[in-house]
């Protein structure tokens, strides 16, 4: 079925799906590494790109194109391009963007791995990271040097849900002829299409949201240009961090759904961050969907809903934040987002773990900040978990 001019729920169930031997519904998993010729003149054409034929699962495989192609289509980009983390993606942007002694611009609340990666490993090489809170223009103004390439935003950013405006990220990438690259994992293509906005990349980590039910780790990467696609999928082959097809089957199975759990846990989040807006022994929240976040006109007009995640902070900074973690019941105690449960995590003590105090400070990853993912469980529950958690502060 051709699905391009199709509705988005359509979309998440059929596209990228193709028509097999046997008529099977849903698409197989194709679990081989590697795959039979026709004849000596059909694996000449395959190596040379002349036939899309299939060689070997980490160069392509049919499960994994068929998940690139459903994610590429629900995010308007030319292709898709799998991996086997949110990591893999995140490394094989990097490795095919950035050049020795390049310079990247990054949000500066930014996944802890990807930070890092560039400052323990990309360094080696001389590249060069600014980490700066790209939610404010004249920031990234500010850090465009003459060997800046690439300018890598988190919208909503991970854990404090500064907020980036993605059109003029575009107009000033444009300006200073860098490449414009988002990690859409907090909202999915559901909830934002930054290629739509003028991205010129989009990465998610699947294990989120896409995927949704907390058993399945990987990546995807959609690029608007061709020319870009190849660059980062030659990277992604020769690095051998592909997804594994029985990796893809369970993600499309799992994206199937994504609308709707979307729907039920944003729906969720707005009565939590309410509540917790009104509490006593809350410091601060920032939610996308309460006036009272700074960027919630821009959440308003780049978003088409306000997700399921949020931080807040306690009166009692980071002991606090320790003791509610231990005194929640419903939600799981544990790293990660956008599965179907819900999950509490205090980054000053894990995630971010090990950013040194100073950067995190700077990066707004404060003591007392906690971060929330709402899952679809029925509110009232959720609620009256965070009240007796709160009560044992």
């Amino acid at each position: 079925m051709k699905t391009k001019d199709k509705g988005f729920n359509t979309k998440l169930i059929h596209a990228g799906a193709f028509d097999d031997e046997f008529g099977s519904a849903t698409v197989p998993i194709y679990q081989t590494s590697t795959f039979r010729f026709k004849n000596a003149q059909h694996g000449a054409d395959c190596f040379s790109g002349k036939s899309d034929g299939y060689i070997y699962t980490r160069i392509g495989n049919p499960t994994i194109r068929a998940f690139e192609q459903n994610i590429a289509e629900l995010e308007n980009g030319f292709d898709g391009i799998a991996t086997s983390s949110g990591m893999g993606a995140v490394s094989s942007v990097y490795m095919a963007l950035l050049g020795a002694e390049s310079h990247i611009i990054s949000s500066d609340a930014v996944y802890g791995p990807a930070r890092g990666l560039l400052e323990q490993d990309f360094s080696r090489y001389n590249v060069e990271a600014s980490f700066v809170n790209t939610s404010k223009v004249e920031n990234i103004i500010a850090a465009i040097r003459p060997n800046t390439k690439v300018l890598y935003i988190e919208t909503p950013a991970n854990p404090t849900m500064d907020i980036t405006d993605i059109a003029t990220c575009s107009k000033i990438a444009k300006e200073h002829n860098l490449l414009l690259v988002v990690d859409n994992t907090f909202c999915s293509p559901y909830l934002q299409k930054p290629l739509d906005f003028g991205a010129d990349v989009v990465l998610h980590s699947i294990t989120k949201f896409i995927n949704g039910h907390a058993d399945i780790v990987g990546g995807v990467i959609v690029a608007k240009d061709p020319e870009i696609y190849k660059k980062i999928r030659h990277s992604m082959v020769y690095m051998g961090c592909n997804m594994d097809p029985t990796q893809a089957f369970m993600v499309l199975r799992g994206v199937k759904t994504l609308a709707i759990r979307i729907e039920r846990a944003q729906e969720n989040a707005m009565k939590v961050a309410e509540y917790l807006q009104s509490h006593p022994k809350v410091a601060w929240i920032k939610y996308p969907g309460l006036e009272s976040h700074p960027q919630f006109e821009l959440a308003k007009k780049q978003m088409n809903g306000f997700g399921s995640m949020m931080s807040f902070g306690l009166k009692g900074g980071y002991e606090a934040g320790r003791k509610l973690m231990d005194n929640v019941h419903l939600a799981i105690l544990a790293v990660s987002l956008g599965g179907v449960e819900t999950l509490i995590q205090h980054p000053a003590s894990m995630t971010h773990a090990g950013v040194s105090k100073e950067n995190k400070n700077a990066a707004g990853i404060t003591d007392d900040l906690v971060r929330f993912s709402v899952g679809i469980e029925d509110v009232d529950d959720i609620i009256n978990d965070l009240k007796y958690g709160l009560s044992n502060i």
